[in-house]
């Protein structure tokens, strides 16, 4: 699961990759709890940048620390699990710009933090959702299996299951932000090819 990511701060890539303006204030280094960008659908084809929480809040959460066990969904039970059902089902999509993601690799028994990017140099389109409690926005990301994934395989612990993020094609985006098109259909690997470690 991913706990950390690195987020699109330049205004000039987040104008060129997800043809939206960049918000003030928007940090490089996220972990749950902090306050990143993620872009949505504002309803007249075009697309906006919102700052909110990475973990989702759903409606119910007594506090904004609910968000650290809600920065990752999995696709295959978030219609049924509560924290992430209402903003499944309203079609409250949203794509989070991350120039890389870090995952745990496990060497001599240790954890050693590491960089993923996309292997062409641009950054990633993470499928995600998003969600509103009291006054403040949240978000989190889509994940799937990733057991028989090539490259994804080799993070986290040799026992535990392996699972990655949703990595949407670019020409992907602009479906995934319409919430009349299947959801399901998006949760796919991304091609192991076109990965690789940040040096």
């Amino acid at each position: 699961m991913c706990s950390r990511f690195k987020s699109v701060t330049d205004a000039n890539r987040m104008a060129q990759f997800f043809k939206a303006a960049m918000p003030d204030g928007v940090r490089a280094d996220i972990w749950p709890t902090y306050e990143s960008a993620y872009i949505v659908a504002d309803g007249a084809g075009s697309r906006r940048v919102q700052l909110g929480q990475f973990g989702l809040l759903p409606h119910w959460a007594k506090d904004s620390t609910f968000g650290r066990h809600t920065y990752n969904a999995r696709s295959e039970t978030v219609a049924e699990r509560p924290s992430f059902r209402d903003a499944w089902l309203r079609g409250q999509r949203c794509i989070i710009p991350a120039e890389a993601i870090y995952e745990p690799q496990w060497q001599g028994g240790k954890a050693q933090s590491t960089a993923i990017a996309r292997a062409d140099g641009y950054p990633m389109g993470i499928a995600g959702l998003w969600s509103q409690w009291q006054d403040k926005l949240s978000f989190t990301m889509l994940t799937v299996n990733a057991d028989d994934h090539v490259f994804m395989r080799h993070f986290h612990k040799p026992q535990d299951e392996k699972r990655m993020v949703v990595i949407l094609p670019m020409g992907a985006y602009r479906d995934w932000l319409n919430p009349a098109t299947d959801a399901q259909a998006f949760m796919l690997q991304y091609p192991a090819e076109r990965l690789q470690v940040q040096v």
